[in-house]
């Protein structure tokens, strides 16, 4: 077999079978074939697609070209939840404590962030002495007892992935159905997930802009994970704005704490509750969707969510009593009103430069070593829709700095006020099963 041949095979659009793709991601993966010949590969792929059952090859192929999380230790079906990004995404902090008080057991391995705020595990280190390292043994007897554990990504996962992703990225080949879906997907599957729910936004602070292309990479990952016989459901959901009022670590767990309480903001618990029912369905702790909500709305109602969530907290060696007082979290050293211009109606707020505000302030990461301020963030005060009048907070800034004439430039250039009442956008566009 030769990847020349193959190159030449998918550039004229014809489909590779199992034993080409493997071929091709072993090759790449131990070094014996070399970049140019992948660059190649990925551009024929980028402008000829795969079918379905290429997609599937592909994402197995990279699944199994490291290590892979075995989770069968673990007692019922592991439902695994996946989001695209986006800003003030704090899902996985209400998700795992929600879905784990109502029996599903939630071992959830998250990353660092790269970008506007941190990821889960920076968000958890927020907490004094959380603890985001643990073993395998530990971490599969913490979800037997709890059922629930959050833990750093560790070990070789998916190298195929991270090989490939990097020449993507450097040969314009980024944007492609096939790609995303089988680099997100693979890393699910070697994660030992039984079944998958994957948020996927849109938006101006999503990677997909608009709805069609939402849904075409949702069904493309929805069918890749059926394939791999993983049970898998797509929410789309909007990311024209930020998600909740909360962008920066120790803000988003003070938000997290508030939506467990049932106080959180409406569309941060709305969604938290649309994901959650889907998992809960998954895993078969209910027979229908309905019946998941209202396990999931029980839960909050009653304090079991919030309880589990501080039993999560303890078992990996954080102080649980940051959940009655969130005083105890960090806390910048100033605040900084950024106030309305003008009367009128919030039509609009570009969340990547919100983000990018958030960032400059230092809760985000530029490079890979750069390091988190905890502490600092924003919290929109104003959401689309909202009515202002001038000289009203749009956004409290909490900074460990007393210059941040950057960020607040970056807040007004992401405003948009207009004179007319303006429809807010939906929440969640579609669920995608298959």
């Amino acid at each position: 077999m030769r990847m020349v041949d193959l190159i030449s095979k998918k550039r004229n659009g014809e489909e590779l079978t199992k034993q080409e793709i493997d071929f091709i991601i072993e090759g790449y993966t131990n070094e014996n074939i070399p970049d140019y010949q992948m660059s190649a590969l990925a551009m024929a792929i980028y402008f000829q697609d795969m079918t379905n059952s290429e997609r599937v090859h592909l994402t197995m192929a990279m699944a199994e070209s490291g290590d892979q999380i075995d989770l069968s230790d673990i007692k019922g079906i592991k439902v695994d939840k996946h989001s695209t990004g986006g800003v003030g995404d704090t899902t996985t902090l209400i998700l795992a404590p929600l879905v784990a008080s109502v029996g599903v057991p939630v071992a959830k391995m998250s990353g660092r962030g790269l970008g506007h705020t941190g990821g889960t595990v920076d968000k958890l280190e927020s907490i004094k002495g959380f603890e985001v390292e643990l073993g395998s043994k530990k971490f599969n007897e913490l979800v037997n007892t709890n059922n629930i554990a959050v833990v750093g990504q560790s070990g070789n996962l998916t190298p195929a992935d991270k090989k490939l992703y990097g020449l993507r990225d450097v040969t314009a080949t980024v944007n492609s159905i096939p790609l995303i879906a089988s680099s997100i997907m693979s890393k699910k599957i070697a994660s030992g997930a039984d079944a998958i729910v994957l948020d996927v936004k849109t938006g101006s602070g999503a990677f997909m802009k608009d709805i069609e292309g939402a849904k075409e990479l949702a069904q493309a990952m929805v069918q890749i994970g059926n394939g791999a016989g993983r049970n898998t459901i797509a929410v789309i959901s909007d990311m024209n704005q930020p998600l909740g009022f909360a962008i920066g670590n120790a803000l988003e767990v003070k938000e997290a704490i508030d939506t467990l309480k049932g106080e959180g903001p409406a569309d941060l618990h709305e969604l938290c509750l649309t994901l959650g029912s889907q998992m809960v369905y998954l895993a078969g702790e209910a027979e229908t969707i309905d019946q998941a909500r209202s396990m999931l709305e029980h839960a909050i109602e009653t304090g079991l969510a919030l309880e589990k969530f501080k039993t999560f907290i303890a078992s990996q060696g954080g102080d649980e009593s940051v959940v009655d007082q969130p005083s105890k979290l960090p806390a910048a050293a100033y605040t900084f009103e950024v106030e309305a211009k003008e009367d009128g109606y919030v039509s609009e707020i570009t969340a990547d430069e919100i983000g990018i505000a958030a960032s400059i302030l230092g809760a985000g990461r530029t490079t890979k070593d750069s390091i988190i301020d905890l502490a600092v963030g924003l919290v929109l005060n104003k959401k689309v829709g909202d009515k202002v009048t001038k000289g009203e907070s749009l956004v409290t800034i909490h900074s460990n700095s007393e210059s941040v004439t950057e960020a607040v430039e970056k807040i007004y250039a992401s405003y948009t006020i207009t004179q007319k009442v303006v429809e807010r956008h939906p929440l969640v566009y579609d669920i995608i099963h298959e």
